[in-house]
């Protein structure tokens, strides 16, 4: 049974109450996630315990915290069902496409390539792009976007081509919710000989993702969005793409013998890891990797399909609002609209009453663009929320449009 009574306890913010004494109803876990007891632990005990450098030295602490690292990198690995060594740890997703842009695009992409992307992309799975196809002559193609901000799909056969060298395409929308068909783009782009990279940024922490069953090549995803630490993220890479892929960054640790005037570098994954890594955060990942497997993704999948359901059908209830994004097979995101309130309005008086909602374009400005608004908020759910949550934010969003309503008529 999902026991969320205890998953709220096991989060010391949540303990919290502001805005002189109301409960802190946290509805942003799309932006960041908050963090468990354990992996709070975990962190203060290697900084309390057993604080060294990893894959350097010899004496005991220098073991512990090189054990504990590695053992994070596995926990990853086993998480997605990848190998070890295809686990590369970043500083979030937005360094892992940064990444794979700049160093397998350097090293493939030739002018009049084509990188197909979608409309609904992430800025991080957009810039990068847009910066290599700058310095490569490569270009950018979208599949489009249809109501109700889902992928034309049907569209593939026409954009994917022979030119088609890369596709990188979002799992799961950050602000439509939209879980976009993603085994079906791969098989076309691999039917082309082209390469694939998932964000997974959206997925990963809230329903089973198998590297091996979706057969891409490349899949990226951030720490702090699954009750790890901020600063730290992870690539997944197929053995024979990353081996080929010439260095990110030089430094220390990637190398395997420097001369003056050349250097070779080490086996996958420590190529890409140059310098001292945030090691207390990979360890809090791999606490974090524990701590969802303990609850089952299943369940956490399940309990966030019951929980947005409710929330679709309680805030229609509010007069004026205008959600977004499909109402069947979506993520936990409602992003919506109040009337003539703008976003940072709602999210104002909303937080008032100690709800805590994203207000803005989500860094997905050509998708809110295309909603034809100029700003949305944003709800977002996680294991710790609950149908009280939801009754909270619908009670305080009556309360926004009694506002602008008596504003309206003044």
């Amino acid at each position: 049974m999902f026991n969320t009574e205890k998953i709220i306890s096991d989060f010391p913010i949540l303990q919290r109450k502001v805005n002189g004494g109301k409960r802190l109803v946290y509805l942003d876990s799309a932006a960041t996630s908050q963090k468990p007891l354990s992996v709070i632990k975990a962190m203060d005990d290697y900084y309390r315990l057993y604080n060294a450098n990893v894959h350097r030295g010899v004496y005991s602490l220098g073991y512990e915290a090189t054990e504990a690292y590695e053992l994070s990198r596995k926990k990853v690995a086993k998480f997605i069902n990848a190998q070890t060594e295809n686990i590369i740890f970043t500083r979030n997703a937005s360094e892992a496409i940064n990444l794979v842009a700049s160093s397998w695009g350097r090293a493939n992409f030739r002018s009049g390539d084509e990188i197909l992307l979608t409309p609904m992309e992430h800025h991080s799975n957009l810039i990068p792009w847009q910066l290599i196809a700058q310095q490569t002559g490569a270009k950018l193609k979208f599949i489009p976007l249809i109501e109700p901000g889902i992928l034309d799909i049907e569209q593939l056969p026409q954009l994917i081509s022979e030119k088609t060298k890369f596709v990188s395409v979002v799992h799961s929308s950050n602000t439509l919710g939209t879980i976009n068909p993603i085994e079906k783009i791969i098989s076309h782009a691999h039917a082309y000989g082209a390469k694939i990279l998932i964000d997974a940024s959206q997925s990963v922490p809230h329903f089973s993702v198998d590297v091996q069953k979706l057969d891409c090549d490349f899949l990226v995803f951030s720490g702090h969005k699954m009750c790890a630490p901020t600063g730290i993220g992870c690539l997944f890479g197929k053995t024979e793409l990353l081996d080929a892929m010439p260095p990110y960054m030089g430094g220390g640790e990637m190398i395997s013998e420097v001369q003056l005037e050349f250097s070779s570098y080490r086996e996958i994954p420590w190529k890409f890891e140059a310098g001292t890594p945030n090691i207390s955060a990979a360890i809090g990942l791999g606490v974090a990797v524990d701590y969802l497997s303990s609850l089952g993704m299943y369940n956490i999948r399940q309990h966030e399909i019951e929980l947005t359901n409710y929330a679709l059908s309680v805030l229609q209830e509010v007069d004026e609002i205008e959600m977004y994004g499909p109402t069947e097979n979506r993520g936990g995101v409602i992003s919506f609209n109040i009337g003539d309130a703008h976003a940072h309005d709602v999210s104002t008086i909303l937080d008032e009453d100690g709800i805590c909602v994203r207000a803005g374009h989500n860094c997905t400005q050509p998708l809110v663009r295309w909603l034809g608004v100029p700003a949305v908020a944003r709800a977002s759910f996680y294991v710790y929320n609950t149908k009280e949550d939801v009754d909270a934010l619908a009670a305080s969003l009556k309360k926004v449009q009694e506002v602008f309503s008596f504003a309206a008529a003044k």
